[in-house]
């Protein structure tokens, strides 16, 4: 037997019947269900990052299953259902692809005109502006969650500068950039002042964001990928000084150097 939407549905029903369902799941909020949210939204980039795409779909079904869970608290709320999520989605996906439906419709697909990618990004960036003012949110961020991660966060809203003409003419002016803060990161140092550093600090990694966007490179998952490395790599030199019999507590800088080189061939 296969399971259908349907049938995620009518589970998420009975997982919150006031009478019958579970206890756990009749217990959750909106707000206490997010750290489940977030987690499933990162295992699915983590089994793609690694490859292991055997296991996307059992991730990517934990994940639709958050969805679910929310509508339905929307639906028990009188708020809205899945179907009107479905609906705004397809909506909205519709009106910001002028290129693919020319009047928002699927009868229209098939009959556009071909755009540049250049033309179809300045589209869509125009189209979520609209969109922003309908919603009344009138300042340029406004739609940019505070609490996403930071790296995330500061290239979304380096990207949003950019529609108005804040940003570096050339990889070269954030590269001179990168250098000045960084003279500037060394001068706080130099002075032991903590709060400094910490300020420097943050402009340093400000303008590394700045940087990877220049790249074309999305600074979280570059950073996300540096420490997947890195613990891979970690995890390599301990399991060889269990092996070669090395105590990392006490070895020494040449023993654990060539440990890391051996890591790094494996």
């Amino acid at each position: 037997m296969t399971y259908r939407l349907d049938d995620l549905i009518h589970l998420m029903a009975c997982l919150r019947d006031p009478s019958h369902g579970c206890p756990w799941d009749r217990e959750q909020t909106y707000k206490s269900i997010i750290p489940f949210t977030l987690e499933e939204a990162y295992e699915v980039a983590d089994v793609i990052e690694r490859g292991a795409l055997d296991e996307l779909c059992s991730e990517l079904g934990d994940l639709l299953f958050q969805v679910v869970f929310y509508a339905r608290l929307a639906e028990e709320d009188g708020r809205f259902s899945l179907e009107e999520v479905i609906h705004s989605a397809v909506s909205k996906l519709l009106s910001r692809h002028p290129h693919v439906f020319h009047d928002a419709t699927f009868e229209s697909f098939g009959h556009s005109k071909s755009s540049s990618m250049q033309s179809i990004k300045q589209a869509w960036e125009a189209k979520k502006g609209e969109e922003r003012a309908d919603r009344g949110q009138l300042d340029l961020f406004d739609d940019i969650p505070a609490g996403a991660p930071a790296l995330t966060r500061a290239q979304k809203i380096q990207k949003r500068a950019t529609s108005i003409g804040f940003d570096w003419s050339s990889t070269e002016g954030v590269l001179s950039k990168m250098n000045e803060e960084l003279c500037e990161l060394e001068e706080a140092r130099y002075q032991q002042n903590p709060d400094a550093i910490l300020e420097e600090f943050g402009d340093l990694l400000f303008t590394m964001v700045g940087l990877a966007r220049h790249l074309s490179i999305n600074s979280e998952q570059a950073l996300r990928l540096a420490t997947q490395k890195f613990e891979s790599r970690i995890s390599a030199v301990t399991q060889m000084a269990r092996e070669q019999g090395i105590d990392l507590t006490i070895a020494t800088d040449n023993e654990k150097n060539g440990l890391w080189e051996q890591a790094k061939t494996v």
